[in-house]
């Protein structure tokens, strides 16, 4: 997996934006809600997503995996290199994490997205 197979998967979801924050961490956001960061100043490239509650012990305990610094408390995940995941893990753990953060926006705003009728 590459950077690039990452944003192309992120842009695929509705009102997705990218952005460069804190200098050197890409940020893929939905309504100016982060749900995937992909740090760009190391190699192997890292990242940190949401997962679900009931996920969160279980996936800190996997390999290359840890709980994401100042994002714990929100359930987030760090991976120490995006390459340890499948393209089709890869798939699963961003849409989850857009549906988990899209899902905690003002309901005009998923509105706005086409997220809700």
């Amino acid at each position: 997996m590459m950077i690039e197979d990452l944003q192309q998967l992120c842009r695929q979801l509705p009102g997705v934006t990218e952005s460069i924050k804190w200098e050197h961490d890409l940020c893929f956001c939905v309504a100016d809600k982060m749900f995937l960061v992909v740090g760009l100043d190391k190699a192997p490239v890292s990242a940190s997503f949401k997962v679900a509650a009931e996920e969160f012990e279980e996936m800190s305990s996997r390999p290359g995996f840890s709980p994401a610094p100042y994002l714990a408390r929100y359930k987030w995940v760090a991976l120490d290199d995006i390459g340890r995941l499948a393209p089709q893990e890869w798939e699963q753990r961003v849409r989850a994490s857009y549906a988990l953060v899209a899902g905690k926006l003002p309901k005009k705003v998923r509105q706005g997205l086409g997220l809700e009728a």
